[in-house]
């Protein structure tokens, strides 16, 4: 397997060699093809339909791109007068489409979304495990290799405007793009890099002199940042051809610019290096390539949360993929033999090109896979599934929190209902936004899927053409069984009441102890 930086510099480097075009409808795909390969070998391209056809082109060699735009012309401003910044997005029309409308071919059209649950449903049904059901989610839900490809040229595009500025700087995916567990249909998260920059300087400082450049300084890097974003925000939303509905939210805790690409379908938020974030990718790249079954049984818990109303893609009180993401993980764990290292372990095995400390955060861990030994654990995605579910449906929320570095509970530092710790910022509880009514109703959630799996009659079910395993799971229980989830859920309702009554004696405790020091 190869590392994280390995993949995104091929990546990166696939995506400036890369062309998008809009078709019309009468396409013939051969046609296209010859008047492209005039201009160099095409090393692969792909269909795909957002808003009309579009063909995604690679060529072999970078400079067919300066070929090919040399024989494009600028669009007549007849209606409305064009902004003349030269792209790599192009429109392909026939000039006399009637008589060549015969050519016409049907062109195979790549999928850039998931299959609706229903239809899932359907085709889990036809599985003979719970594991194959798991398996097949994860091929239907998981990014295809030319929805990857879209996604760093979503980047690269808009690395072509942050050039005129920074002729250094890179864009690059982050978060669920490139660490294995994106969903098809999920926003496209980037950041500006400068630390390219950083690492030329470096090799500068020989001999008895130092040259160096003149550049504005500001108070503050988040000043900078700000003042940087601000200006690519009114790039792209001026000149940046398919952005659209550009939103610079400069005042949030990480500054960012959202905008929609309507060329490549995708919601981009577009941040400035954050180094921790990037670092939180790559760890969960490492855990998706180290065993099938991690991502297998994430892509299944997120599926079942989001059905059950346990997710939501508006940020609010209830638990977010990434915290979900995050349980799986501590849950593989924590299994015996453990499926996964914890992150000290992988920190164990770090050599000296893998150290990192991000503002006095250690966030070092191997990058190597090589490195780290297979596990011996051959427990089947049916038993982990079910464990999974026992397991949080009976965790001790209130006393307990989840700690990824050392792979085991330990105390909550502060009375949040959930406590997720940060694995790099050790400070920080990655769940703070969850409240106790959302946690109760994971927690029962949990408690039923634990209890149809274990009670279910899989023969039965099948001979009846029930939904039965995970199909079972991703129908809202409340539909099918709604007085039997009441009685499970019995119980659940007192736990809030029994965390506002710890909470205020931990208050009290530290309100006596503080009047006995005075």
């Amino acid at each position: 397997k190869k590392t994280f930086t390995e993949v995104q510099t091929e990546r990166l480097e696939q995506a400036e060699r890369t062309v998008l075009i809009k078709c019309s409808q009468k396409l013939n795909e051969k046609k296209l093809l010859q008047y492209l390969s005039r201009h160099g070998d095409i090393k692969s391209h792909f269909f795909f339909e957002n808003r009309g056809i579009h063909a995604l082109i690679e060529f072999l060699e970078k400079n067919s791109i300066a070929s090919l735009q040399d024989a494009i012309r600028i669009p007549s401003a007849a209606e409305h007068h064009v902004v003349p910044f030269k792209s790599r997005l192009f429109t392909f029309t026939l000039k006399n489409p009637v008589s060549q409308a015969a050519e016409e071919t049907p062109v195979h059209l790549s999928p850039q979304s998931h299959i609706p649950v229903k239809e899932l449903i359907q085709k889990l049904c036809h599985a003979d495990s719970i594991s194959s059901q798991m398996y097949i989610l994860l091929n239907e839900y998981q990014l295809t290799e030319e929805n990857i490809k879209l996604r760093y040229l979503a980047c690269s595009l808009v690395r072509d405007f942050t050039h005129a500025y920074f002729p250094d700087s890179t864009v690059k995916p982050f978060g669920s793009s490139v660490n294995t567990f994106g969903k098809l249909g999920c926003d496209v998260d980037m950041f500006l890099d400068f630390h390219d920059t950083q690492k030329h300087s470096t090799n500068m400082n020989k001999g008895p002199f130092e040259m160096e450049y003149q550049m504005k300084r500001l108070p503050s890097e988040r000043l900078a940042t700000q003042k940087i974003l601000s200006v690519i925000g009114d790039c792209l939303d001026n000149f940046g051809p398919g952005c659209v509905s550009v939103q610079k939210i400069l005042n949030a805790r990480c500054p960012l610019v959202k905008f929609s690409h309507q060329p490549t379908g995708f919601q981009c938020d577009l941040s400035v290096s954050n180094s921790i974030a990037i670092r939180s990718s790559e760890l969960l790249y490492i855990y998706g390539c180290l065993d099938s079954r991690v991502r297998a049984l994430v892509f299944s818990v997120r599926c079942w949360a989001r059905v059950h109303g346990l997710t939501n893609s508006v940020p609010g009180t209830w638990i977010t993929n990434f915290s979900l993401t995050m349980m799986v993980v501590f849950f593989l764990q924590k299994r015996s033999p453990p499926i996964i290292p914890t992150l000290d372990q992988l920190k164990e095995l770090a050599d000296q090109t893998d150290k990192h400390v991000i503002g006095g955060y250690d966030c070092s861990f191997v990058s190597d896979l090589s490195k780290i030994k297979p596990t011996k654990n051959t427990e089947t995605l049916d038993v982990l599934l079910g464990d999974f579910f026992e397991y949080f449906g009976n965790f001790d929320f209130r006393k307990n929190s989840i700690n990824l570095r050392k792979g085991k509970e330990v105390n909550k530092p502060e009375s949040s209902p959930l406590y997720i710790w940060n694995p790099f910022e050790q400070d920080l509880n990655i769940s703070k936004n969850v409240n106790q009514p959302q946690l109760e109703k994971f927690v029962a959630t949990a408690r039923e899927s634990a209890w149809i799996l274990q009670k279910e009659d899989k023969t039965q079910r099948m001979i009846s053409k029930e939904p039965w395993g995970l199909a079972a799971l991703l129908i809202p229980f409340g539909k099918s069984n709604p007085s039997k989830m009441k009685t499970r859920m019995k119980g659940i309702g007192s736990e809030t009441i029994r965390s506002l009554l710890d909470s205020l004696k931990l208050n009290n405790a530290n309100s006596l102890q503080k009047a006995v020091g005075k």
